[in-house]
């Protein structure tokens, strides 16, 4: 019990720290940067450990659906307007009272031809609107759409395990960088995609204006939804669903047999992880400006990984602390110095640092470095409770010499006491 309330205080005392940094951060953009790329990580670390340390289920297509969230939304916001008259020339559909317009590739590419909508506007009476939907309904569908092919690929490698799986989702997610990168017309091929920021137009909270440039809006909305998926998955975690989905890593076969819908929660378990690696993408991506098909190649997703592992692969907690540490540490050993007559560029040497430090989790820490660190801190007290009860077991003993103490006799059943008699 006191564990668990050492747990809780750390908790809270964590998110307070996190919900005032940006005073003290606000005139250094650049650690406010890293603030928010963390969070961006830790999200994916974090959900990758459900998938992964609880669900046993080892994919590689993590990143694929954070692009699948970040591309929808970066297509939505860049092809998707609401006319109040026809143009005549776009693929548009009536909604209301309104016209959903579809631009054209040709007018996005470099060029510089215009799209069909601009051709319209020449055309348009007096007073006709043009609305640029919100980007948050294109975050929005790029969660859906992770979410979508979450359940696709979740039913699609239902019987593949191990290697089997760790291949086909790396030539899911390969098939993905190669078709973004091959439609130039639409996705700008390998140039990317422009994103708008999150607030356009700034925004204006207690009478504060935040300009779009501002890195304190993105960080806030990084962190709710980070906070929202730690919650959601501790939620997971906690329940039944956890504990179903750690009876099919353990035993499929057995999980199944105990009345485990092992289908279902292996389904949801991806649909899950996806939607929050699609949210992740399409917040950041938008923080970002642009989205590229770099960020599908193999590389990304091995640094979630490694941040995962080195962090703790069974513990939601540890993994996304794993991936904060790491992704400061990454940063801030870019610098160069010198050991004597000796330079050493760091910016070469950190990853062979991180990959070193990857090998030796894996060799001699297999619950990772950052867990054991949070069960020393939450669950130290436990083992000298345990020693305290045990001595009051001991003190209960009766002292040597004493007669033994006569055993409760067992009530036999009213038969055998009548069999026992006539005997």
């Amino acid at each position: 019990m006191r564990a668990k309330l050492t747990g809780w205080v750390l908790g809270l005392v964590a998110i307070v720290l996190l919900l005032l940094a940006p005073l003290g951060l606000q005139n250094s953009p650049y650690l406010m940067h890293l603030a928010i790329t963390a969070f961006f990580y830790a999200i994916l670390a974090s959900s990758w450990s459900l998938l992964a340390g609880y669900a046993g289920q080892f994919s590689f297509g993590h990143m694929a659906f954070m692009a699948i969230g970040g591309y929808t939304s970066a297509l939505f916001s860049t092809y998707v307007r609401f006319t109040s008259a026809p143009t005549n020339l776009c693929r548009e559909f009536p909604v209301g009272n309104m016209w959903l317009v579809f631009l054209e590739p040709v007018g996005i590419t470099q060029s510089g031809a215009p799209n069909c909508l601009e051709t319209a506007k020449a055309t348009f009476a007096a007073g006709t609107v043009i609305i640029q939907p919100s980007l948050w309904f294109g975050i929005g569908l790029g969660v859906l759409m992770g979410g979508l092919f979450g359940l696709i690929i979740g039913a699609m490698v239902l019987r593949l395990r191990s290697t089997y799986l760790a291949l086909f989702t790396i030539g899911f997610s390969e098939i993905l960088r190669a078709t973004i990168s091959a439609e130039i017309d639409v996705t700008q091929g390998q140039s990317g995609m422009e994103m708008p920021p999150l607030f356009p137009r700034g925004l204006t909270v207690a009478g504060t204006f935040f300009g779009p440039a501002s890195k304190i809006p993105p960080y806030y909305i990084m962190l709710i939804l980070f906070l929202f998926c730690m919650a959601l998955m501790g939620w997971l975690t906690a329940s039944r669903f956890g504990l179903f989905i750690r009876s099919i890593r353990e035993d499929e076969e057995a999980a199944a047999a105990l009345g485990v819908h092992v289908v279902r929660y292996k389904i949801l378990v991806f649909v899950i992880t996806a939607m929050m690696a699609a949210a992740a993408g399409a917040i950041q991506n938008h923080y970002i400006g642009i989205i590229t098909p770099n960020v599908l190649i193999i590389l990304q997703m091995s640094i979630v990984i490694a941040m995962a592992v080195i962090g703790g692969l069974e513990n939601i907690v540890a993994a996304a602390v794993g991936a904060i540490v790491i992704e400061f540490a990454l940063e801030l050993l870019r610098n160069s110095f010198d050991i004597g007559p000796f330079r050493i560029d760091m910016t070469t040497w950190r990853l062979v640092f991180f990959g070193a430090l990857l090998m030796i989790t894996l060799r001699f820490f297999r619950n990772g470095l950052i867990y054991p660190l949070l069960i020393r801190f939450t669950r130290g007290n436990v083992a000298a409770e345990t020693v305290a009860k045990r001595q009051i077991v001991t003190n209960d003993e009766p002292p040597p010499g004493a007669p033994p103490a006569e055993l409760p006799q067992e009530e036999l059943p009213q038969k055998e006491l009548s069999e026992a008699r006539n005997a």
